[in-house]
């Protein structure tokens, strides 16, 4: 079962550098945020009004969601490897491609950086709000094109690095895992109300669970850096230094170390849902950004995704053989 795993690990990985996420085929990914999303509703009528309530009303979205979507692949798995061991690889393989979002995330930052290109600033807001959490109608050219960098180096790890990560460490069960942390903050854990109370828990437990994936990450992405002759000084001195400029605890770690190694400056205030939020920088303005900047973070993201497949599925196979 466990060198299914590690086999599983590597067809998904190829399966996403060469398909990403093609438009029209089911993704799980879909099915967990109406399952979050329909809990959200339920648990709201369910716990009293209220910080306390609603709070409680967040974990225990959070405790459903995160048990379904660990048990049901865990459960198919079961079946079909029952039914033949060349079907539990293959829904397993496919798993893990579901799992994975780097070509998409490469895909979607080009799409970007062609807008850019056209010179079509409207085009490139879109693009850009596409990818981003943030309201883009007031962004200018290195507005967008610092936005689009931001979202790459930060996806890294939690589009990738981390999945990559839960994946080598407990297959597809607890890569699916992961990705309702991830998507439970993506949909809950705001600031702002209506989810200041509920997005609580989800917004604190997707912390706890890419604080390491983070570091890895960033760890990572300075020796691909390095391989790319960017300047990993740099990038080392801004990861040291600006790491923790951030709301959250490990959104800056990999911002930081893209900010240095390319030489910019990322971050700053941001409006969200008409609400101006006070950002601190991460990096210096050693030279303006630029769109050129765009594929090179999706070069530092793809080096990144290799090395760490690599890293994650060999410690593994070390202990398998």
């Amino acid at each position: 079962m466990m060198k299914q795993s590690l086999l599983a690990l590597f067809i998904g990985f190829g399966m996403d550098m060469l398909l990403g996420d093609p438009h029209g085929f089911p993704h799980p990914v879909i099915a967990i945020g109406k399952l979050i999303a329909g809990l959200e509703k339920i648990f709201r009528k369910v716990f009293p009004k209220g910080r306390r309530g609603e709070i409680a009303a967040g974990g225990f979205v959070w405790v459903v969601t995160a048990c379904i979507s660990t048990a049901v692949p865990f459960l198919l798995l079961q079946l079909f490897g029952r039914m033949h061991p060349w079907l539990g690889l293959a829904a397993e393989s496919v798993m893990c491609w579901q799992i994975l979002a780097a070509k998409s995330l490469r895909e979607e930052s080009m799409q970007v950086y062609r807008a850019l290109k056209s010179g079509d600033l409207e085009k490139s807001r879109y693009a850009v709000s596409m990818i981003v959490g943030r309201d883009t109608e007031r962004l200018d050219e290195a507005g967008v094109t610092r936005a689009a960098v931001e979202t790459v180096a930060e996806n890294t790890s939690d589009g990738v690095i981390a999945p990559l990560l839960f994946l080598a460490i407990g297959g597809a069960p607890l890569g699916f895992f992961y990705k309702a942390v991830n998507t439970m903050d993506s949909m809950l854990g705001y600031i702002d109300p209506p989810y200041t109370n509920i997005g609580l828990i989800p917004a604190k437990m997707d912390d706890v669970f890419n604080f390491i994936p983070a570091r890895f990450c960033a760890l990572l992405m300075l020796a691909v850096g390095t391989l790319l002759g960017m300047d990993a000084k740099n990038g080392w001195k801004i990861f040291r230094r600006d790491r923790y400029c951030h709301a959250s605890p490990n959104s800056a770690q990999t911002e930081s170390v893209c900010a240095g190694l390319l030489g910019v400056r990322l971050a700053g205030d941001a409006w969200y849902h008409g609400v101006l939020h006070k950002k601190m920088y991460i990096g210096d303005s050693i030279r303006e950004i630029e769109q050129e900047d765009i594929p090179k973070s999706c070069r530092l993201m793809y080096g990144t995704a290799v090395l760490a497949l690599l890293l994650f599925g060999g410690v593994k196979a070390l202990f398998l053989f």
